[in-house]
Formats: structure tokens, C-alpha cells, sequence
């Protein structure tokens, strides 16, 4: 990256106790200090999902109030990522982390007292912007602190935390929601908060770039109108519809911000906050793409686990959510093996072991699964897909950490972080869709006989069809099964869209990803001021 004033990046002097480069104690603390400030934002993504009927109940809420109130959060938290990641970069990191640190656990503590729906959609907004200076500070901290010959494994662990945080999050606030109350939902992200400022305070280095040019206020604007627009259009598309105008209205704003994004940042070039033709090469397009792929296919599959254990298996939200804790655990493990890994056969190579794992997964989970079968006949793909994505996860975020210099890692955490999102918010949309479609085709010829009102009912979804059984007299049991076949049915057809897209991304991978470890000025030793632990 070269400019008139070529960017340099410094320490900051405040609070340096003198050591420069922080030892390996200190590193270790650090790492743990991230790490749990990422659990905290993980957590918060998913934790929500499991208490939308007690939200509705104490707040009068109607349903799309309530997702309005889960979506709310993703959708700031996306939108700001960039900028606030660039901003990070300017003015230094270990102060963005604090004062997003600051803002999260003051906004989680003030949505868990809401008295109302209103006050907590602003305290989930303020999460959002909380959680948008957390996220991408966490993962830069870590590539500009640690060793080249440490950082894959510092990476491996951060990576484990975001994949399988969101799971463990999930199951921690099933179980608080089963025991206590909903409002306690929001004790662990504050509990989290504390124990990480605590730890950042005195163990975080601080480190800024020196730029010599203005920062790029419209790049970052229309990246954010950009990121609005998109997201919003995977949220709402499914609940308002794809043709609905306002939908359609999200989907073209979104567009052209997009585009007149690209167009300024290419004008802009040395001074842009994101230099769009870094994209041709391998290593940023690759980790990029398949992050997208990858989280993409693993919140679809979210998406689809959870009504099978519930309505197919008549499991309960705390033991579903216990029975992805096999994938989640193999994720975080395959996430810290896979630097060993790259570092053995390459990058390339390695994504490309964990692609297919992930899609042989897939399509267990489509050829096995059954009403009868039960959680065995998911179990294997469960499997196969959590080592799959723990070995393509790291390697394809090293690849975009790698891609941009050391001075700008605040910028590449914050692209990681977005592709993620995005993919998450696509997968969400499309197998979700793929699901419910293949639901409703197959459930018709399966309820001869069944009256008109249950029948009708049971077609919105297994849910809908498990309520009105009840109705249905003597043909409960069949509506009942009719309903978790054709919902067997369209899992099916989800899991293989899903394995269609993985085999697409291994082709992708094998011919155009990452084939060394990229050598750039991300790479290079970097002065850091370190308080003592």
C-alpha cells in the first residue's frame, strides 16, 4: 500500500510499561482476553432465538416486533463493522476495544431491565454498535501481536470461539431461560463483558496507524447503506415476501450503495478504506468466498436442525440445543488443528479437506435422515460437517488477514466479520426457503382425509401442523406424521442444495484458492506497548 505520506503504524505511548513486544505470557493472556470478549458478541447473535415466545408474552410483542428486536442486533452489528474497524485501525485499537467493551455491557444490562419493546430495541441497536467495535479489534489485535510462527494457531482458537460460540451461547441461554427467567439471558454477555475489560485493561496492547491521509467518510457511509440494504432484504424477504416493495426497495438501495461503493473506493485507490482490487487476488477472494459459503451452508443448517429436533424428535429447546454441541466441540477442535494442517500441505489443500468433509456431511445428513432413525441418523453428518468447517474456517481467515497490511487489520478483521455475517444472513434465507418449499410441496398429498381446517393449517409448517392435531379428531396421528415426513422431505432438499454449493466451492477452492501462506506487510514485526499483566 504505498501513499504520499506512507501509513505507519505505532504504539501508543500511554499506559507503556517499557517491554515493547509482549512475551509469551502476555500473549496468552491476551488471547484469552479476546476470546472471551468475541464469546460475548457470539452469544449475543443467537441467544435471543430461544425466548421469542416469552419476549411476546412480556411485552405484548407481535411476532414481527420480536424478530424485529433479534434481527436489530446482526443488522447494526453488519452495517458497522467497516468503518468502525477502520476507525479502530486510526485511533488505536486497545481504546475502540474498550469503549465497545463499555457500550455492549451497558446496552446488555439496559435490555435485560427493558420494560418494554421499544427500550429494547434500543438497547439491542446499542449491542449492535457495541459488538461493531468488539468484533473486527478482537481478530486485529491478535494478527498484530503475535508472531508469524504463532499467529496461525492464535487465529485457530479465535476462529473455534466464532463458530462454536454461537452454539454454546444458545445452549447456555436455553438453559437459563428453562431455569430462570428471559432477563437472565442477558446476565452472560455482562458477565463475559466484565471479566474482558478486566483482562484488556491490563493486558491488551494498543496499536494505530499513522495515515497521512483524511479518513473516508463516504466509503464508510456507503458501505454502511450497502450492508443495510442487503441485509435487510435476506432478513425480511422470507417474512414479507421477495416481491413485497418493501423489500424490493432494500434490495435496490443496497445495490447501487454497493456499487457506488466499489466505484469511489476505485477512485479513491491509496486512500480507500477498503481497496477493492485486493479481491483479484487469490488469497482475499478464496478465505472470502468460502467464509461466505461455509457459514452460509452452517446457519441453513441451524435453520433446519432445530424444528427437527423439536417437532420431529419432540425434544425441548435446552436438549436440542445440547445435541449440537458434538459439531460444535469437533469445529472448535478442527479450528486450532488446522494451522498444523496448512502448515503441512498449505492453505489450499486444507480448505479444500474441510470442504468436502463439510459437503460428505451434507449429504449424509440428506441420504440417512429419518422420522424413525432419530438423532443417530443426523449424528454422523453432524459430525463430519463440524471437523469439515473447523478445517476451513482458520486457513480462510488467515487468508484475508494476510491480504492487507499490518496497519490495516482492523479493516481486514471488520471483512471477515462482514463476509461472515452475510454469509450466515444468506443461508438463513435460501435454505430456510429451499426447507418450507419443500414442506409445503410434499405435505398436500399427504392429508387425504385429514378436515380442511388442519389440513390448512399444517401446510404453513410442522409447527402449524403439530398445534392442529388437536383439531383434527381421529386423524392426529396421521396429520402428525404427515407433517414430520414432509418435513424429511424438505430437509432433504435443503441438504442437498447445500451439498451442491460445497462441491461448486471445492472446485472454486482447488483451482483458485490460496496455494502458500501470503507474505505481506501483515506479516512484518510491529512495535506494541504491552501493560504487565
Amino acid at each position: 500500500m504505498s501513499t504520499n505520506q506512507p501509513p505507519q503504524v505505532s504504539a501508543d505511548p500511554s499506559g507503556a510499561s517499557g517491554e515493547g513486544v509482549p512475551d509469551a505470557r502476555q500473549r496468552r493472556t491476551i488471547l484469552i482476553a479476546v476470546c472471551i470478549a468475541l464469546m460475548a458478541v457470539i452469544a449475543s447473535v443467537s441467544g435471543l432465538n430461544v425466548a421469542q415466545p416469552d419476549l411476546a408474552v412480556a411485552f405484548d410483542a407481535s411476532q414481527s416486533t420480536i424478530l424485529w428486536i433479534i434481527n436489530i442486533y446482526t443488522l447494526s452489528l453488519a452495517a458497522l463493522l467497516l468503518p468502525l474497524g477502520a476507525i479502530g485501525d486510526r485511533f488505536g485499537r486497545k481504546p475502540m476495544l474498550l469503549t465497545g467493551l463499555t457500550v455492549f455491557g451497558v446496552a446488555s444490562a439496559a435490555a435485560g431491565l427493558a420494560p418494554s419493546a421499544e427500550v429494547m430495541l434500543a438497547a439491542r441497536l446499542f449491542s449492535g454498535v457495541g459488538a461493531a467495535m468488539i468484533m473486527p479489534i478482537t481478530l486485529a489485535v491478535i494478527t498484530s501481536t503475535f508472531p508469524e510462527e504463532e499467529r496461525g494457531r492464535a487465529i485457530g482458537v479465535w476462529t473455534g470461539v466464532a463458530g462454536g460460540g454461537g452454539v454454546l451461547g444458545m445452549f447456555l441461554s436455553a438453559a437459563l431461560v428453562d431455569v430462570a427467567s428471559w432477563r437472565w439471558l442477558f446476565v452472560l454477555p455482562v458477565a463475559l463483558v466484565m471479566v474482558a475489560l478486566g483482562m484488556a485493561l491490563r493486558s491488551v496492547p494498543n496499536s494505530r496507524e499513522t495515515s497521512g491521509h483524511a479518513f473516508d467518510t463516504v466509503g464508510a457511509l456507503t458501505s454502511v447503506v450497502a450492508v443495510v440494504g442487503l441485509i435487510f432484504v435476506l432478513q425480511e424477504g422470507p417474512e414479507r415476501g421477495w416481491t413485497a416493495p418493501a423489500t424490493l426497495l432494500s434490495l435496490v438501495v443496497g445495490v447501487i450503495a454497493a456499487l457506488g461503493f466499489m466505484v469511489w473506493e476505485l477512485r479513491r485507490r491509496d486512500a480507500a478504506l477498503l481497496d477493492v482490487r485486493l479481491f483479484g487476488e487469490r488469497a482475499l477472494a478464496g478465505g472470502s468466498i468460502t467464509l461466505l459459503a461455509v457459514f452460509g451452508v452452517q446457519a441453513g443448517i441451524f435453520v433446519v436442525l432445530f424444528p427437527f429436533f423439536q417437532a420431529v424428535l419432540g425434544w425441548s429447546g435446552l436438549l436440542s440445543t445440547l445435541a449440537l454441541m458434538p459439531m460444535a466441540v469437533l469445529m472448535m477442535m478442527a479450528s486450532g488443528l488446522a494451522p498444523r494442517l496448512t502448515a503441512r500441505i498449505g492453505p489450499r489443500a486444507t480448505m479444500a479437506t474441510g470442504i468436502l468433509l463439510a459437503g460428505a456431511g451434507l449429504a449424509l445428513m440428506a441420504a440417512i435422515v429419518s422420522v424413525d432413525g432419530g438423532y443417530l441418523s443426523v449424528l454422523p453428518g453432524m459430525l463430519a460437517m463440524g471437523i469439515g468447517m473447523g478445517l476451513s474456517m482458520t486457513p480462510s481467515t488467515e487468508a484475508i488477514t494476510s491480504s492487507l497490511p499490518r496497519e490495516r487489520q482492523g479493516v481486514a478483521s471488520a471483512l471477515n466479520d462482514v463476509t461472515r455475517e452475510f454469509g450466515t444472513a444468506l443461508g438463513v434465507a435460501l435454505l430456510g426457503a429451499l426447507l418450507s418449499a419443500g414442506y409445503r410441496n410434499a405435505i398436500d398429498s399427504r392429508l387425504a382425509g385429514v378436515p380442511q381446517g388442519p389440513a390448512d393449517t399444517a401446510r404453513e409448517g410442522v409447527a402449524n401442523a403439530l398445534d392442529a392435531a388437536n383439531q383434527a379428531g381421529p386423524h392426529a396421528q396421521a396429520l402428525i406424521r404427515a407433517a414430520q415426513e414432509s418435513f424429511v422431505d424438505g430437509w432433504q432438499h435443503a441438504m442437498w442444495a447445500g451439498v451442491a454449493v460445497m462441491a461448486a466451492l471445492f472446485l472454486y477452492v482447488l483451482t483458485r484458492g490460496p496455494q502458500h501462506p501470503t507474505r505481506t506487510p501483515a506479516n512484518e514485526p510491529e512495535p506494541a506497548d504491552a501493560t504487565a499483566p
